[in-house]
C-alpha cells in the first residue's frame, strides 16, 4: 500500500472509540461507570436545567417509542422521584441498544464529567496519539474530532489521558448534532464549520459505513486497523495500523 499524502490535507477529522481510543475503554470502563452512577446523578441533580432538558427529550422520545409498537421500561411519571428513576431505567434500555440518541449522550457526559473530576476516571488514547499529534500540530495540519459521544465526553477523555492534557491540539469538537455518522451531509457540514473543502480533510475511523459516507461527500479516508490484517474489508479505502504511518 503506497503511504497516505498528507501535502494536501488541511484537518485530520478523527473518530474515537477504535481509532484513537481503545474499544474496551468505553464498553468496560466509561459504560459501566454511567451504568453504576446515572441513578444517583439523577436523583441528586433533577433540578439543573440541563438534566431536566435531557430528561424531557428523554421522555419525548419514549412516547415516539410507545406509539412505535416498541417496548421500554415502564415511564412512572407523577415525582420528581420517579421520573429521575424511569429517565435512568429507560437510558440503560437504550445503551442495551446502543443507541447514539443525543440526550442520552449529554447525561453520560454529565455523569462522566463527575467522575473525572473526582478523579475516577482517566482518558485512555492508543500509545501513538500524543506524538501524532504533536506532529500533524507541527506540520500546520488541524486535528478535529468527529464521535458519536458528545461534545463534552469528548473533551473531557482527550484532557485527562495519562500523557497529560491534549484538547490543546484539538481545534474542534463535533457530535450528532451535526448529523450522523453515516449520512455524507455530516461531513460536508463539518467542512462548512471548518471553513474548507471537503477534499482538505483526511477522515480516519474505523468503521466502514462512516468512511463510506465520508468519501461520498469527497472528503478522504484511511480504515484505522487497531488489531488484525484488514485484508477484505477495506471498500476501496486505504488502511493503517498506527498513526506513525501518517508522519
Amino acid at each position: 500500500m503506497p503511504p497516505i499524502d498528507l501535502a494536501p490535507i488541511k484537518v485530520i477529522l478523527l473518530d474515537i472509540e477504535g481509532t484513537t481510543t481503545p474499544v474496551e475503554f468505553v464498553y468496560q470502563t466509561l459504560f459501566p461507570y454511567v451504568r453504576m452512577s446515572l441513578k444517583r446523578f439523577l436523583r441528586e441533580n433533577s433540578s439543573e436545567p440541563a438534566v431536566r432538558e435531557a430528561v424531557a427529550e428523554l421522555k419525548s422520545h419514549w412516547d415516539s417509542e410507545i406509539r412505535a409498537g416498541k417496548v421500554p421500561p415502564q415511564w412512572i411519571p407523577g415525582t420528581d422521584e420517579s421520573e429521575m428513576a424511569s429517565a435512568a431505567e429507560y437510558g440503560f434500555w437504550l445503551m442495551d441498544r446502543d443507541s447514539k440518541f443525543g440526550p442520552l449522550k449529554v447525561l453520560q457526559g454529565l455523569v462522566w464529567q463527575r467522575g473525572y473530576q473526582a478523579g475516577r476516571l482517566k482518558g485512555q488514547v492508543y500509545a501513538d496519539v500524543p506524538a501524532a499529534f504533536n506532529r500533524w500540530s507541527r506540520r500546520g495540519k488541524k486535528i478535529a474530532i468527529y464521535s458519536s459521544g458528545s461534545e463534552l465526553a469528548q473533551k473531557l477523555l482527550f484532557s485527562a489521558t495519562e500523557y497529560g492534557d491534549l484538547t490543546h491540539h484539538i481545534s474542534a469538537f463535533f457530535d450528532t448534532r451535526v448529523g450522523v455518522k453515516a449520512d455524507a451531509e455530516s461531513y460536508r457540514r463539518i467542512a462548512t464549520f471548518q471553513g474548507m473543502r471537503e477534499d482538505q480533510f483526511l477522515f480516519l475511523s474505523d468503521a466502514i459505513a462512516e468512511l463510506n459516507a465520508a468519501r461520498f461527500a469527497e472528503m478522504r479516508t484511511a480504515l484505522v486497523v487497531r488489531t488484525g490484517s484488514g485484508e477484505g474489508s477495506q471498500e476501496g479505502h486505504p488502511f493503517i495500523h498506527s498513526f506513525d504511518a501518517l508522519s
